[in-house]
């Protein structure tokens, strides 16, 4: 049985840190391209980072240069390091995991950047 589980999520105040974890388990996690998406309230379901099963990161212009995506083969783990976070990264986060024809996204994990 697949299961991605995030955690890390929670209130945070603008400019603010939080650091996002997805482990994995029930795939072969090395061969897997994993990514983040996230979906704000009434708004659609947006990529905000993903890395390769070789390790390359892509990042949404929205979020470059203040999340950081890495994943951990050994451990099955990704993760997201967000900084300098803002009201508008307010979302829903979910980890996501593609090869070939699979698909597997988690429950999701709440972010909620607010004064």
């Amino acid at each position: 049985q697949v299961q991605l589980v995030e955690s890390g999520g929670g209130l945070v105040q603008p400019g603010g840190s939080l650091r996002l974890s997805c482990a994995a388990s029930g795939i072969d996690f090395r061969i897997f391209g994993m990514n983040w998406y996230r979906q704000a309230p009434g708004k659609q379901r947006e990529l905000v980072a993903g890395i390769s099963s070789g390790g390359n990161p892509v990042y949404a212009d929205s979020v470059k240069g203040r999340f950081t995506i890495s994943r951990d083969n050994a451990k099955n783990t990704m993760t997201l390091q967000m900084n300098s976070l803002k009201p508008e990264d307010t979302a829903v986060y979910y980890c996501d995991a593609r090869f070939l024809g699979e698909n597997y996204q988690g429950r999701g994990t709440q972010v909620t950047v607010s004064s």
